[in-house]
């Protein structure tokens, strides 16, 4: 029993010591029910059905709700929007999406910070859903785990509503990116956003916002046209394994590209 303990610390001392060597590249991802994930989720109940594109892989971590770093898995989400049941969403096919296609990227590490439900307006700062963004984001850079390559940002269904959150949304976006850029020390963090698959009356307003954001080194893909759940608002799993390979090309055309863009879209 003794000699199984001890082998299992030095295993997980090598694990360590292999990450620590390693460049780890690490991803923000915020917003809404998109993005933590609601696939494969129906009447509040996960299938538990888990992609091949989605699998777990020792090279991808993520930052748990405790703030420490462990192995990824799906749902993702499950420690941070205890609200909802998760499921799939685009995080884990992003990370493995990014590992198929270039062998320099060393361990992925993805920061969950995102939460059903919310309107733009709540991501504005000094509130929880900002608070807790830049606690967790800077929690990761007092460790000196990596380096923060970038923010993958899924938001804006609940702004759909009314139209005076339609109409707003354009500059409270721009407000949000601009403050958290600022905060945290990145004033030229990339962001990779998602413009809506899904909405209802003003939809297209704020897809309008998302796909011409008017701000530096903010890409957009865009989700019009995926797969839904009966439920006409959420991604299918398919769907969200779709959005992160899409998600992944938007962010290494991106680096693959020295030049300044402004509301690229993919």
């Amino acid at each position: 029993m003794a000699k199984s303990v001890a082998l299992l610390m030095i295993m997980a001392i090598c694990y360590l010591k292999a990450i620590a060597s390693s460049q780890v590249n690490i991803f923000l991802l915020a917003g809404q029910s998109n993005m933590s994930g609601l696939g494969g989720v129906v009447m509040n109940i996960w299938d538990g059905i888990v992609p091949p594109e989605c699998s777990p892989n020792p090279a991808i971590l993520k930052l748990g709700a405790n703030l420490q770093w462990v192995e990824a898995s799906e749902p993702l989400h499950a420690d941070i929007d205890v609200n909802v049941t998760c499921g799939i969403g685009p995080g884990m096919p992003f990370a493995n999406s990014l590992l198929n296609k270039t062998s320099s990227l060393g361990i992925v590490g993805l920061v969950p910070c995102a939460m059903a439900g919310n309107r733009i307006s709540q991501w504005q700062k000094g509130t929880f859903l900002y608070n807790q963004l830049v606690k967790r984001t800077k929690a990761v850079t007092l460790q000196e785990f990596g380096v923060i390559r970038a923010m993958l940002w899924y938001q804006g269904e609940s702004d759909t509503v009314r139209p005076s959150d339609a109409n707003t949304y354009k500059g409270k976006m721009q407000q949000f990116f601009t403050d958290l850029r600022s905060d945290i020390g990145m004033p030229e963090l990339l962001i990779i956003q998602v413009a809506l698959a899904s909405g209802l009356n003003y939809t297209e307003t704020v897809r309008e916002a998302q796909l011409y954001p008017d701000l530096a080194n903010v890409v957009t893909v865009d989700a019009k046209g995926l797969q839904l759940h009966n439920d006409n608002l959420h991604l299918t799993a398919s769907s969200q394994v779709l959005l992160g390979h899409m998600m992944a090309h938007a962010f290494l055309q991106r680096i693959s590209n020295t030049s300044s863009l402004i509301g690229s879209q993919y």
